[in-house]
């Protein structure tokens, strides 16, 4: 659809209405608000509307939140409740039945590092409740987790490795958790995707791999996704067309310079800044200087949205007592 590097569905249908003026056919938007944050929910709907988007049919939740600090943890904990809630409608499980949590990523690279480190932080159950049924509270799902790493660590595709496991121990459902690329700055660590149409891990960077879905592994996958990069030659793009919007607002009518830079086409525009970036610096991706603690904070957000919504039958402080 477009050339601009991005995993989130809330982008790649703006960049297609900025383009083309108009709606998407097959794709529905609803807007609104929990508490202080936005959350956008988008559904394809028809055979049309993935082609355009590039994306399977199904829905896409977008929550889009404050800054993170590791230090305020009754904020981090309404956020969690908020993705919690987004979370829970797509789970449909019994007590009985198994979660499998994968965490995907390189697990060395700190902003590729946030599926791994949601898994360090899960209520992990599936082997008490095979091991001390009776030690433990009642209505406790059994929940399994694995970082299964990449493909230059292990030289095995995740995607085999997951199916190998799901095989064997049989999950009723998965949630992969995986760092995604965004098209702005103002998304990087402060927006979360849930999709339930399962993820392809490293997509949004131009390393796919093999898809991680229903259709591979035969059971429901959801996907959870925080954008942590951004394409540089989008960061230059962005960057031209505010000061070119700047000069525009500034300059005098009829002047044929600022009627040119007016009529300048942004995707054309985006594809000769690749086209000079790359000899230079390749397929750069950047990420803010402070990625360390983000990924910490937003890596517990996660997980602990995760816990509540996999384990409905326990308060937050039950939860974190089994954590401790």
């Amino acid at each position: 659809m477009v050339s601009i590097r991005t995993d989130l569905a809330v982008e790649a249908k703006e960049i297609y209405e900025e383009k083309n003026k108009g709606k998407i056919p097959g794709v529905e938007m609803n807007e609104f608000r929990d508490g202080f944050i936005k959350v956008t929910d988008v559904k394809i709907v028809s055979d049309e509307g993935e082609k355009i988007m590039g994306k399977p049919k199904g829905n896409y939740i977008t929550m889009e939140i404050p800054e993170l600090t590791g230090y305020d943890q009754e904020y981090m904990e309404d956020v969690s409740r908020v993705l919690a809630k987004a979370i829970s409608p797509l789970i449909k499980l019994d007590d009985s039945m198994t979660a499998m949590v994968v965490g995907l990523g390189n697990w060395h690279v700190t902003p590729d590092a946030l599926g791994p480190k949601v898994v360090e932080k899960l209520m992990i159950t599936r082997h008490l409740k095979q091991l001390i049924p009776d030690s433990i509270d009642e209505g406790i799902r059994p929940v399994c987790a694995m970082a299964p790493g990449v493909l230059g660590l292990t030289g095995i595709e995740t995607g085999e490795i997951i199916k190998a496991i799901v095989n064997k121990i049989k999950p009723n459902l998965i949630i992969c958790i995986d760092a995604l690329a965004s098209r702005r700055l103002e998304r990087i660590n402060r927006t979360i995707q849930i999709g339930n149409t399962g993820i392809s891990p490293g997509a949004g960077v131009g390393n796919k791999r093999m898809e991680i879905s229903e259709k591979t592994l035969g059971i429901p996958v959801i996907a959870i996704g925080v954008p942590t990069v951004v394409d540089a030659a989008t960061i230059a793009n962005d960057t031209i067309d505010l000061v070119l919007d700047e000069m525009i607002k500034h300059a005098k009518t009829g002047g044929k310079f600022y009627d040119m830079l007016n009529q300048l086409d942004r995707n054309e525009k985006q594809r000769m800044i690749e086209e000079i970036l790359n000899p230079y610096v390749g397929n750069l991706m950047v990420t803010p200087k402070d990625v360390d603690s983000v990924i910490d904070s937003v890596s517990k957000v996660i997980s602990t949205g995760i816990n509540i919504a996999l384990q409905p039958a326990l308060e937050l402080k039950q939860i974190n007592s089994y954590l401790n």
